[in-house]
């Protein structure tokens, strides 16, 4: 059981996606799944993702970094939440160049200004063991899933990838023709995704700039996904749609994406603070402390 009752946070922004960055790297605390989904529940902190910093695991890391989703469930990427937690370490001290670590590994932060953070995300993965599907594909460029009749299905052959999160990406021709709000729920929870899947949807416009919408697992509708315009990127990439850097298009604005020669994908856009706010667990519907 949790003996404190209040928690400072940092209430931030990635292209619209709403972040909450809690420092506990002094603490021995955690959160559980319920005190999680309490708080993004709450109009003072309500968030799509909450990024907690804790103490460093890995020697020359600054911390390791949980990433909860708004219901409870933990994620092991969130590209615009670690540009948060970058601008966060580096307001604190870290300079322009450090290392954090999250379940999908060491990830490398470069802080120019508020404006221009680059995070390294590592390397995607592409084995259908490793996003992971429930059943084995050979080609994960496109797998066979539709949605739809058999005959004329409405979206069909997605491609998957892991990026710390799974990913599923259906390449349409005009994002403006679909209900993502109507298919993502279905899709996110399909059996073929044993640990449920971020789904977006995907229009390549040039050979160096997609716009995308995602839903994202366990979060819903969202302004912006990094780790789903990673996916997008080096799945266009695969299939020869785009070259191996793009401008990815997301509701809330740009991000550029670069696949990089070392098979790492490096992912660069804004931040922005909003407020700083106490959680007061106290007054959080069903949570003890």
């Amino acid at each position: 059981m949790n003996t404190a009752t209040t928690l400072p946070f940092l209430k931030m922004n990635g292209l619209g996606n709403e972040i909450v960055v809690v420092d506990l790297r002094n603490s021995s605390r955690t959160f559980t799944p319920e005190e999680v989904a309490a708080v993004a529940a709450d109009r003072i902190s309500r968030f799509d993702q909450m990024m907690v910093l804790h103490a460093p695991r890995t020697a020359g890391t600054l911390s390791f970094v949980r990433i909860y989703n708004a219901d409870g469930s933990e994620a092991g990427a969130c590209g615009n939440g670690m540009r948060c937690v970058g601008w966060f370490l580096a307001q604190g001290g870290a300079g322009e160049r450090f290392l954090v670590e999250t379940r999908a590994g060491v990830l490398g932060t470069v802080v120019k200004n508020q404006a221009s953070i680059t995070v390294d995300m590592g390397e995607p993965k592409f084995d259908w063991q490793d996003i992971p599907l429930a059943e084995e594909f050979r080609d994960t460029r496109a797998i066979e899933l539709q949605v739809g009749p058999i005959d004329n299905p409405v979206l069909h052959s997605p491609s998957v990838v892991n990026v710390g999160n799974p990913h599923a990406i259906f390449w349409v021709e005009d994002l403006d023709l679909y209900d993502l709000g109507r298919f993502g729920p279905l899709l996110e929870n399909h059996p073929i995704f044993p640990e449920r899947a971020n789904i977006s949807l995907a229009q390549v416009t040039s050979s160096e700039s997609i716009l995308v919408r995602t839903w994202e697992r366990g979060a819903g509708l969202t302004l912006a996904c990094g780790s789903a315009a990673c996916a997008v990127a080096v799945s266009a990439a695969r299939k020869r749609l785009t070259g191996r850097r793009v401008k990815v298009t997301l509701p809330g604005g740009d991000l550029m994406i670069e696949w990089a020669a070392n098979n790492h994908i490096l992912m660069t856009g804004p931040v922005e603070f909003e407020y700083e706010g106490a959680i007061d667990f106290s007054k959080l519907a069903k949570v003890s402390v």
